[in-house]
């Protein structure tokens, strides 16, 4: 054979041999990635949900006493005489004096004005205010007083009453309870999407918890970071798990 025909079939050979390396090579390389997306796809995420209802069993309870008098030796002694009913109104219900929490007194001068509306340096009369609150297991209780203390202002007495607060002091206890359910709530869910496909539930690979909403009953309001809602006596506490499982 001539030696240069010879030469050129060595290299084709050489070049055929890197070609088909190379191919090996890649198909190594594309199975290896096809491989990966296919164990990537391999989970499934869900997000699992329970709720219970429960009774508060804590509540307190404010109120604020102003009195207005030219004098402050007078506003003290008006300050005085209020306090005094406001707290016969407490015992009429049950409630001892020592259970009552009372703020320091705010006083606060206040001055006279011109025909136009400012403000000038000479005193017109002072203002006190003060704070009484009530804390009781007897969140019933602490509803009454807090629905009947109009009456205070029909006996002359300038009373603001805050809306009561009302909590649940076994919440913890609560939350514990609610994930588990959630948690199990979130295996039904993702049960019924794997065999719905033709697959099964695998191993569990994350889990994480959203944030607690503890709303009124029925409520719809959510809030990023939770919420505690204490404007009711009767709550629903609602805890959600995000959860993602291998797929088989």
């Amino acid at each position: 054979m001539d030696r240069k025909y010879s030469g050129i079939t060595v290299g084709l050979f050489f070049l055929c041999l890197f070609l088909a390396a190379g191919m090996v090579v890649s198909a190594f390389v594309l199975s290896g990635t096809v491989e990966k997306v296919k164990l990537a796809n391999q989970t499934i995420t869900v997000k699992g949900f329970a709720q219970k209802q429960v009774t508060s069993d804590v509540a307190t309870w404010s109120g604020q006493i102003t009195v207005r008098a030219p004098e402050l030796v007078e506003a003290s002694k008006k300050l005085e005489q209020d306090r005094e009913k406001v707290i016969a109104y407490f015992e009429e219900h049950g409630v001892a004096p020592k259970n009552l929490a009372l703020s320091g007194v705010v006083t606060m001068p206040r001055y006279k004005r011109t025909t136009e509306g400012f403000e000038t340096n000479e005193i017109d009369h002072y203002e006190l205010r003060q704070t009484v609150t009530l804390g009781s297991r007897d969140v019933q209780l602490v509803a009454e007083l807090a629905r009947s203390s109009s009456r205070l202002l029909g006996e002359g007495v300038e009373f603001f009453a805050y809306a009561p607060q009302y909590f649940y002091s076994r919440l913890e206890e609560a939350k514990i309870e609610l994930l588990g359910e959630a948690t199990k709530n979130a295996g039904q869910r993702a049960l019924q999407l794997a065999e719905g496909s033709g697959g099964s539930v695998g191993a569990l690979r994350s889990a994480s918890q959203g944030v607690f909403q503890i709303t009124q009953p029925f409520s719809t309001d959510v809030e990023d970071y939770g919420m505690y809602d204490t404007s009711t006596i009767e709550k629903a506490i609602k805890a959600v798990v995000t959860i993602q499982y291998t797929i088989r």
